[in-house]
Formats: structure tokens, C-alpha cells, sequence
């Protein structure tokens, strides 16, 4: 290590400055005489040998120790970025994110960055709102203190203008919480024209890991997608949505510390703190301004997205007009203008919330509550 990095971890509190004299093969004596150097003329060497006199533009040694002290005790979790902003923000401690930067790194509480990899040609941003929204869900330790447990920040960014959409702590990333999140946006925004997402299955199918989606093959968010009028666009690697990826790095670098000191342990306050603080937080810091002042959002005025949010299973109904769906017997009431409906195909869909809905084609034949799953096949036929 440089003299310098020393220096700084014993003013970081990592070593004792008699360890910092042991490492640096020196006295105690001569290490009280640099470290009376540093703070006569700051920090990192900003004393000019050469004129002899300090640089102006040099940071008193007590506010270095108190920028690595606030660092080390209350914001160890944080990155360098955000960090500085809360410097700025809440500790009125005005430096540069350079000085920042190479204060922590220096005294090695934070990590120098990797070097940076292939090179890779930045795709456009779509010109206008709801052209293309990127979905995704990063399972991450989100919560302090949870083990080896992980949970998953579902989140929709809008690719025009980086700004989030919608955003949700939920146990782990399936259908039914890829629908209720897409359901969110489409009720607070409209409908979109296109959804970027990876090729995990609740979005495409892929008879063979590696092999090309089969999109012959619906799955639930497909069928959902295509009623709305919606494109699926399934990436072909991580790279491939990088402005994605790289807003997952932010989500990680800032939520987790700020659920930290807001004191969120559960679902309930993390998804309150993220709607109401940390979502209108990061759109202002993060959404850009595009060139163009319109939407391609619809919104959906007249639609049942209750019904649209569905999970769709085909079923043919018995001669006695019942649709067995999972170990239920459910009883279809007489539709008037048709004698029976013994021998036909219809869809049920399941909505997010657990009722039925039974259609034959476009037509809805019954709307049914909940099926309590604990009566037997005989109860649902009286019923």
C-alpha cells in the first residue's frame, strides 16, 4: 500500500496508528510527526512540495475524518454515489464526489471498480413514454438481518425516460405477481405498446435450455399480453438490457440501505416505503426528459383488466353442465337463447384476486366467488 492508503485507514478507524508505523517500517515518534503533517496540510498530499506552500483547494483534515467517520458508523451500506448526495443533502457537508470517492477507496472502505468489458454500442431510447417498458425482478438480500433468505424487487421502467413505473417486494417472481405489477401500470397509465423482459418460463416457453423461445406456445403472460395488444420482447442476454441492468444497480447500491435506516423488516412497511418514498425519490433523480412532450400510453377506459388479468384454462363442459376445474365440480347456470352447453369448450379464468370467471367465446356464461377448495365436488353441485 501507498503511504497515503495507510494513512487513511488509520484515520478510518481499520488500523491503529501503531499499526500503521509497523506496516510502514517506521517509529511511533515519526508517525506523530506525519500524521501532524496530514493535518497541518490536509489529506492525500495536497500540500505542493514543489512551491511549498498548501494547495487552496485543500480539505481540512477534520472534515475528512468526519466524512470517513459518518461512512464507517452510519453509511457503510451505501455507495459512493449516494453517499455523497447525503453528505450534501442531510450532513450540509459540501466536497466533491471525486475527493469522495478517492477518501473511502483510499482508506479501503470502499472497493475499486472492475475494469470495464467488451465494448457494446448503446441501442436509442424510444422517443416517447409507453413505447417500451422494461420489466425484470432482482432476487437480492433486500432486508437487514434475513439470513440466507432472498427476496424479489419486481420493477417496470419505462425506456423513454428511465422513470419507474411501478415497483414491489414480493417473496419470489411468478405469473401472478408478473401480472399484478403489469396491471398496476396499465390502471395508473394505460396500456403500452411493447414489454422487454429476460425469457424466464412465466414469459416465454423454451423447450431447451439455451434454444430459441417457442412462442407457438403461449404462456399466461402472453395470452394476457396479446388481449391487450401488447409485444412481449424476450432478450437474448443480460447485455441486452443493459439501461436495465445498470437501473438494478442502483435499485441494490440505495434501497437496501435506505430500507435499513427507515427501519423496514416486512413486506408491508418495504412496499410502503418503496411507493411512498423511495420510487418518487429515484424518478427525480433519475427520469430524463424527452424530446417530445406526448405519450403512446392508451388509457384503458370501459376494460374489466380484472378479467384481462387472468390465468385462462380451457375445460369442456360435462353433459350435466358442470366444468370440473381443479377438483371442482362447478355448476353453469342456463343461458338464455342456448338449450345447453353439454359438450362445448369454454375458458376459466381465474382472476389475481381468485374468482372465476367461465366465458364461451367472447361471451360471459358465469362469475363465480372463490371455490373453497375444503367442500367437497357434491357441495359445489348444490350450490
Amino acid at each position: 500500500m501507498k503511504v497515503q492508503e495507510v494513512i487513511l485507514r488509520a484515520m478510518s478507524g481499520q488500523l491503529r496508528w501503531y499499526q500503521a508505523a509497523e506496516i510502514l517500517g517506521i517509529s511511533d515518534r515519526q508517525m506523530r510527526r506525519w500524521r501532524r503533517r496530514y493535518e497541518e496540510h490536509g489529506y492525500d498530499g495536497l500540500f505542493d512540495r514543489r512551491r511549498r506552500w498548501p494547495s487552496p483547494r485543500r480539505i481540512p483534515m477534520e472534515v475528512a475524518e468526519e466524512v470517513l467517520r459518518l461512512y464507517r458508523e452510519e453509511y457503510f451500506d451505501f455507495n459512493v454515489r449516494h453517499f455523497h448526495e447525503e453528505l450534501a443533502e442531510r450532513q450540509g457537508v459540501k466536497v466533491s464526489y471525486s475527493w469522495t470517492k478517492a477518501l473511502l477507496q483510499g482508506a479501503g472502505l470502499v472497493k475499486k471498480a472492475k475494469k470495464r468489458g467488451r465494448y457494446r454500442r448503446r441501442r436509442e431510447r424510444r422517443p416517447l413514454p409507453g413505447m417500451l417498458l422494461h420489466l425484470d425482478g432482482s432476487p437480492h438480500h433486500w432486508f437487514e438481518d434475513q439470513g440466507d433468505d432472498y427476496q424479489t424487487l419486481l420493477a417496470v421502467l419505462d425506456d423513454a425516460n428511465s422513470k419507474c413505473l411501478a415497483a414491489e417486494l414480493v417473496g419470489q417472481e411468478g405469473t401472478i405477481e408478473v401480472l399484478k405489477i403489469i396491471k398496476e401500470v396499465v390502471e395508473r397509465h394505460g396500456t403500452f405498446i411493447s414489454l422487454y423482459t429476460d425469457r424466464a418460463s412465466h414469459f416465454v416457453y423454451t423447450p431447451k435450455a439455451g434454444s430459441a423461445p417457442d412462442r407457438s406456445k403461449k404462456t399466461q403472460v402472453e395470452r394476457v399480453l396479446d388481449e391487450l395488444g401488447i409485444e412481449l420482447i424476450p432478450a437474448n442476454s443480460p447485455q441486452a438490457r443493459g439501461r436495465g441492468e445498470r437501473a438494478w444497480r442502483t435499485f441494490q447500491g440505495r434501497l437496501v440501505p435506505e430500507l435499513r435506516r427507515a427501519g423496514a423488516k416486512t413486506y408491508e412497511e418495504a412496499n410502503r416505503y418503496l411507493k411512498e418514498v423511495f420510487v418518487p425519490k429515484f424518478n427525480r433523480r433519475f427520469s430524463l426528459k424527452t424530446a417530445e412532450g406526448e405519450t403512446a400510453f392508451i388509457p384503458a377506459i370501459g376494460a374489466d383488466l380484472g378479467r384481462l388479468f387472468a390465468l385462462r384454462h380451457e375445460r369442456k363442459v360435462g353433459q350435466d353442465n358442470v366444468v370440473h376445474f381443479e377438483n371442482q365440480a362447478l355448476q353453469l347456470p342456463k343461458i338464455k337463447g342456448v338449450s345447453t352447453l353439454a359438450g362445448r369448450k369454454v375458458e376459466v379464468r381465474r382472476r389475481l384476486d381468485g374468482s372465476l370467471d367461465i366465458l364461451a367465446g367472447k361471451r360471459l356464461v358465469a362469475s363465480l366467488p372463490q371455490p373453497d377448495k375444503a367442500h367437497s365436488k357434491q357441495d359445489h353441485l348444490a350450490t
